[in-house]
């Protein structure tokens, strides 16, 4: 068995482009419309994934863009993705310059949670050892639910 790719819907491809990849940091490897289906498929990598994706096509997520407007509710149910980052304090503070709210701050140096345009919680976790506590991080409170 193989992990291929997570798909998420999303309302507005641009708004989530910007996040994926503008803010979060993603690649995006390939892109799919179809005419006759009205969507837009984009998928996405993680910089360090993407030599893997190009000789296994995994691991991706896939925006999946209707073009014909839905209702999509929750986000919470779905459960989340998970990234594992360099330096989770440089991450948070580059997503909350470009707007994005930390709902789940990195207090422990390790792990944090944002949320997609679409409402989508994405967890960060610091890739090795937790980084030591550190201000304005560390007394920071939660915001909204992740």
């Amino acid at each position: 068995m193989e992990y291929l790719h997570t798909m998420v819907r999303v309302s507005d491809l641009e708004k989530s482009l910007d996040f994926y990849c503008k803010k979060l940091g993603l690649v995006e490897v390939r892109r799919k419309e179809s005419e006759k289906g009205r969507f837009t498929l984009v998928f996405l990598a993680a910089p360090q994934d993407v030599d893997k994706v190009k000789e296994s096509t995994s691991p991706l997520v896939e925006l999946t863009y209707n073009w014909d407007p839905e209702d999509y509710q929750g986000g919470r149910n779905f459960g989340h993705l998970a990234y594992r980052v360099d330096d989770i304090y440089e991450t948070c503070e580059r997503l909350k310059s470009g707007g994005v709210t930390i709902n789940r701050p990195p207090r422990d140096g390790h792990m944090a949670f944002v949320r997609s345009p679409d409402n989508i919680s994405i967890e960060l976790l610091q890739k090795g050892d937790a980084l030591p506590p550190k201000e304005p991080w560390a007394s920071m409170q939660n915001t909204g639910s992740w």
